[in-house]
């Protein structure tokens, strides 16, 4: 006997739930995603090519406050004297080991100097290697000015560093009109030779979970349930209406269920009481 569930009607029925269990699933799936994004207001953006390195004046102003989210990890180039007199220590520690960032300013043209990280160095006494003379064009990541909560804040340093790489604590040390933020040198730069390169920062892999998002991802979830129990319902139904169908059978004349017919209903043979 070949099922109900195989009608053309009920094939229909079929590739509708189906349809409407796939966009639930779908619809699950995207707004999950959705829930555990890096949050976009804080991620850094991913350091650039030096090949497509920019002037330093061409999108950037001195003295101009610049967002992090911004500059962080641009490619910029920049034109001018290292001012050698000029260079500090920025206490530093890297790998869990104590030291310092090697900074001094690079003077362009316009007599605005441009903060440079030269490397890291463990060891402060030891000799540094000098940076290079006349005028040099060089080219790093751009970084953002350090706040006071990413450091540490000592109420006094020793002759020669500073504790943090911000233009309101480097004016107190240099002569110069300072662009906003400082730039990392590769490791191939002059300038960097003998010390040690400081990578630009990798953008942050937290994640911030979106609960409308999630509470949306429930929502499809739900619905999808749903669709599945009642289409569930719907088949067991017609089944058991196909079953009670079959158990009644047909009747003498022919048709299902048709009541049987006999003299106490009041028929009586032909010719009776003649």
């Amino acid at each position: 006997m070949r099922s109900p569930l195989l009608s053309l009607r009920w094939l229909g029925i079929h590739l509708a739930a189906l349809l409407v269990l796939a966009v639930c699933v779908a619809g699950t799936a995207w707004q999950v995603t959705r829930s555990f994004e890096p949050d976009r207001e804080t991620i850094t953006n991913p350091a650039e090519d030096l090949s497509h390195a920019e002037p330093i004046d061409a999108n950037f102003e001195p003295g101009e406050y610049l967002h992090p989210d911004l500059i962080a990890n641009s490619a910029v180039e920049a034109t001018g004297n290292y001012d050698t007199d000029a260079q500090l220590l920025v206490p530093r520690t890297r790998n869990g080991v104590e030291g310092f960032d090697v900074i001094l300013p690079l003077v362009t043209d316009e007599g605005v100097a441009l903060t440079v990280s030269r490397g890291w160095t463990e060891d402060k006494d030891h000799d540094l290697p000098a940076p290079p003379e006349g005028e040099i064009t060089t080219t790093g990541w751009l970084l953002p000015t350090e706040t006071a909560a990413e450091g540490v804040r000592p109420m006094e340093m020793p002759e020669g560093q500073v504790e943090r790489v911000a233009p309101s604590v480097l004016l107190q040390e240099w002569e110069h009109h300072l662009y906003e933020g400082y730039i990392v040198l590769p490791e191939n730069d002059p300038a960097a030779a003998g010390l040690t390169p400081i990578p630009p920062p990798e953008p942050p892999t937290g994640v911030t979970v979106n609960w409308r998002s999630l509470s949306y991802s429930f929502q499809w979830g739900i619905f999808g349930v749903s669709a599945l129990v009642f289409w569930i319902i719907l088949m067991r139904r017609e089944l058991a209406e196909a079953r009670s169908s079959a158990q009644e059978g047909p009747g003498p004349s022919g048709q299902e269920g048709a009541p049987e017919k006999s003299e106490k209903d009041g028929d009586q043979p032909v010719g009776a009481g003649s």
